[in-house]
């Protein structure tokens, strides 16, 4: 698949709540059921672990968690003029906005699976499924090259994910973006935040701008990281551009 055919892509999630003790009490018993499986016996049966492991994990799962942050980069090449890399993000809090606005983008120019893919680190466990399960949560129709579900491997060629193509056949192993962006060479995105620390930028710091920027490291460093597991050469430095954000409050 041709680099400038693929949406690189990278999300950044936080809990559905600020803490445990904001949510509902009904969205509260299913995560101390959930929480059974987080915890030993001994700690579930303190409610202070529950809501600290509400805290820590809720924001992994799609059915706990929301989106707060989308950004996706495009390659751009052309014979008159060098290649450039372009950066964009859709974030705020009203998340099935962003969910919207990334799949009028997709509609667009990425539902041919034959000829267009999507690409980031750990997309097919993590970025992709997240997506999927919170646009059908918000009543979102999934555009075609999404319609995912109950696919044959073969059939999702065009979900590329730089884990699995380091892995080179071993499915048990696992490497963070940030190490292979240090094994490589690549300047590392993780020089401000991390994931850990996104909720609580989020809740308490309430500075959405900085997880975009956060994000939008990573969109960088996993198309950079693409094209060198690919044997291509990235853009210079000074060809990233970061065009107008889309920011919903």
């Amino acid at each position: 698949m041709n680099t400038e055919n693929i949406l690189f892509i990278d999300i950044e999630t936080v809990s559905g709540y600020s803490d445990f003790d904001q949510m509902p009490e009904e969205d509260r018993k299913f995560w101390s059921l959930k929480s059974r499986q987080l915890l030993t016996p001994e700690q579930h049966a303190q409610p202070e672990r529950i809501a600290a492991c509400y805290s820590d994990r809720a924001a992994i799962y799609a059915e706990y968690g929301k989106i707060i942050c989308i950004s996706v980069g495009v390659m751009v090449r052309s014979k008159e003029s060098p290649a450039t890399f372009r950066v964009k993000s859709f974030y705020g809090k009203d998340e099935k906005l962003l969910l919207e606005q990334l799949f009028e983008l997709v509609e667009l120019r990425y539902n041919d699976s034959n000829r267009t893919g999507f690409c980031g680190h750990n997309i097919r466990e993590f970025d992709i499924p997240y997506i999927c399960r919170r646009a059908v949560i918000h009543g979102l129709k999934l555009p075609t090259s999404l319609h995912l579900m109950n696919k044959k491997p073969w059939e999702v060629k065009h979900i590329l994910d730089t884990l699995d193509m380091w892995k080179f056949g071993d499915h048990k192993h696992y490497i963070s973006l940030a190490l292979l962006a240090y094994l490589l060479d690549i300047p590392t995105p993780k020089d401000d935040i991390d994931g850990s620390m996104v909720g609580c930028v989020f809740w308490k710091e309430d500075d959405l701008d900085r997880i975009k920027t956060y994000c939008q490291k990573d969109v960088v460093t996993v198309a950079h990281v693409y094209t060198r597991l690919n044997n291509e050469e990235f853009v210079d430095v000074s060809e990233i551009h970061f065009i107008e954000n889309q920011k919903q409050n």
